[in-house]
């Protein structure tokens, strides 16, 4: 696909100097470039009808010059969208949720603070008993 896109850009790039060329050569209201060249001789050279053979040769290059333009845009697009699909980085798939992590973010353990199952009742009763050392006895 790269190698049709430098192709299909060559022959843009050559069509668009050949439609500049083109364009340059017509004589204008004025006489533009074509006189300053010389090309009020070559109209007696070339016959009384070469301005109607440049007008037609402008709007067959011009014509190709439009296919050529909306095929490199396609290619381009494409080309592109080829380029992104292989520098694209996958992310890692999300490993499941660990339903006896710590209770204020479930599913995360974190380092130094014990495991809390979100179901399980505590077994623990409160202490009653008085402490032994007591220094005010």
């Amino acid at each position: 696909m790269l190698t049709l896109f430098y192709i299909v850009g060559t022959a843009f790039f050559l069509v668009c100097v050949l439609l500049i060329l083109l364009i340059l050569i017509q004589k204008g209201r004025g006489g533009g470039l074509a006189s300053a060249f010389g090309g009020g001789g070559a109209q007696q050279a070339f016959g009384a009808k070469t301005g109607d053979v440049l007008t037609w040769a402008t709007s067959v290059v011009f014509g190709l010059f439009l296919v050529l333009a909306v095929c490199l845009n396609l290619l381009a697009n494409s080309v592109h969208a080829e380029q992104v699909e292989k520098t694209t980085i996958k992310a890692p798939a999300i490993p499941p949720a660990n339903t006896t992590g710590n209770d204020a973010l479930p599913g995360l353990d974190l380092p130094g603070r014990p495991a809390v199952s979100p179901t399980a009742p505590s077994t623990a009763a409160p202490s009653t008993a008085a402490p032994t050392n007591d220094p005010a006895n």
